[in-house]
């Protein structure tokens, strides 16, 4: 279960605005983070929590295929991300570095910012503002990458490249 506080933000946010292609020359988890959503909620950073949730409109993460955007995102403290939809490159870079998400639209249009919801990756049951909202379960292979922590910990792991 991941019980958290709600940051919602809108449609299309593309991975220029999760992290401002300015704060590329760094590779450290800590360090994106610290400019996650610079541009559009200079906030975030400094207020987000470990362990909140991320909930978003349609084409979450489109634009260029960085992983940068979902390592600053997981590194700032979010634990899941529910979006009506999320651009395909986004959503695989997300849980190669062990990110869940979820696509619910209907969680998406009524949960706002600042509202507490409880998400139950294994159900796919998100409940927020007296509601509950269902989404697909995260596939089985998919669950054992955020289990693992990433794709990479899951190779090593599962010793599946020797």
């Amino acid at each position: 279960m991941i019980e958290g506080r709600i940051w919602k933000f809108g449609d299309d946010i593309d991975t220029d605005v999760i992290i401002p292609a300015r704060y590329l020359n760094v590779s450290a988890a800590s360090e994106l983070a610290k400019n996650c959503f610079a541009d559009i909620r200079p906030d975030f950073s400094g207020s987000v929590s470990a362990g909140d949730i991320l909930v978003a409109g349609k084409n979450f993460g489109c634009g260029s295929s960085r992983e940068h955007a979902p390592i600053a995102i997981k590194a700032a403290g979010i634990r899941v991300i529910i979006a009506e939809s999320f651009a395909r490159i986004f959503y695989r870079n997300a849980f190669n570095i062990g990110l869940p998400l979820l696509e619910s639209a209907e969680a998406s249009d009524y949960l706002s910012d600042g509202d507490h919801a409880v998400v139950d990756l294994a159900s796919g049951k998100i409940e927020g503002k007296g509601r509950v909202f269902l989404s697909s379960p995260i596939p089985d292979f998919m669950a054992k990458l955020i289990k693992a922590g990433g794709l990479v910990e899951y190779v090593r792991r599962e010793k599946i490249v020797r």
